[in-house]
């Protein structure tokens, strides 16, 4: 149970607590879904104008009006890469904002549950840069101290998130924690893209390449993944970030109040899901504890719905 919800509430009731949540793979490659744990958010910050009338019916609050939401980690084993997307809130917040978050720190221990080392980790993608996906990308010490979680990775974000988190501004300064990416780019071990370089080389490594959807923040990456299928075909499977953050919220219009264009943020959903249903693609949300992976489709009403994928068990 998480602590200070009502137990007899669905919310505080998470049905998964293993660490290492399952698997499967992309054609030739290996996707290992890991978690930092769950959180707990304002239901109506996560879904803006909606009613909560309706955005309740699809994911219950407690007495507070906070909703669970996971912290989901995907490491993509290539052959030649082992890559590991987004690395959840980690263990830098304050007392306070423990309390607040209900967070667990449990990334380590699930990497440990699925055999990987955090010296394995070659590349570390952030979507962006905001407290609670990249928090893990380093490690804080009982003494104070700040080092690289994966000593061996190359870590990647957009040089415009950082630029954005340095200017500290009222809208979202407290979502941006220094310590989790500064000491990175100080020691050279963050590679920071910009929208040129992406156009440019969009790839992080064969097969695995970004592409930038504005909206929940101006610079945030999306992870797509390619890889060979039977008969010459293609399979994709793409991390999607904060542009959609759960299965619940598929359609283009339930966009976040944490979202800092949603008129944006509206055109961009519409623009990947032009793609993603039609082309099949395996869609990986970030902020989904119980749905870390889902195919998407149009209902009989048009409206785009997301059956959760089964997982490979351990």
């Amino acid at each position: 149970m998480l602590g200070g919800m009502d137990s007899a509430h669905p919310a505080s009731r998470p049905r998964d607590l293993a660490l290492a949540r399952g698997r499967t793979v992309v054609g030739d490659y290996e996707l290992t879904f890991c978690s930092d744990g769950t959180y707990l958010l304002d239901g109506g910050a996560m879904f803006g104008v909606v009613p909560k009338t309706l955005w309740q019916k699809r994911t219950p609050a407690d007495a507070e009006n906070r909703i669970l939401l996971g912290l989901n980690t995907t490491i993509v084993r290539t052959g030649a890469a082992t890559v590991l997307i987004e690395t959840g809130i980690g263990n830098k917040q304050s007392e306070k904002m423990q309390q607040i978050h209900q967070n667990r720190a449990l990334l380590p221990a699930s990497l440990a549950a699925a055999g990987i080392r955090p010296e394995e980790i070659t590349h570390v993608i952030n979507t962006h840069l905001h407290f609670d996906h990249c928090g893990w990308n380093t490690t804080l010490h009982p003494d104070g101290a700040v080092t690289p979680t994966f000593p061996n990775a190359r870590y990647f974000a957009h040089r415009g998130e950082v630029e954005h988190g340095h200017l500290q501004l009222d809208r979202d300064r407290v979502s941006y924690l220094s310590p989790n990416y500064d000491p990175l780019i100080e020691s050279g071990q963050m590679t920071l893209l910009d929208d040129e370089s992406i156009r440019r080389d969009p790839a992080i490594v064969q097969g695995i390449s970004v592409e930038r959807f504005p909206g929940h923040t101006a610079h945030m990456l999306a992870v797509h993944i390619r890889s060979a299928g039977p008969q010459g075909s293609e399979r994709r499977a793409c991390y999607i970030g904060d542009l959609i953050p759960t299965a619940h919220h598929v359609d283009p219009t339930w966009v976040m109040g944490y979202d800092l264009d949603p008129v944006t943020c509206i055109a961009e959903r519409k623009r990947f899901l032009a793609e993603a249903i039609p082309r099949q693609w395996l869609v990986l949300f970030t902020h989904d504890h119980h749905t870390p992976a889902a195919r998407l489709s149009l209902n009989d009403k048009g409206r785009p719905n997301a059956a959760a994928l089964p997982l490979e068990p351990w």
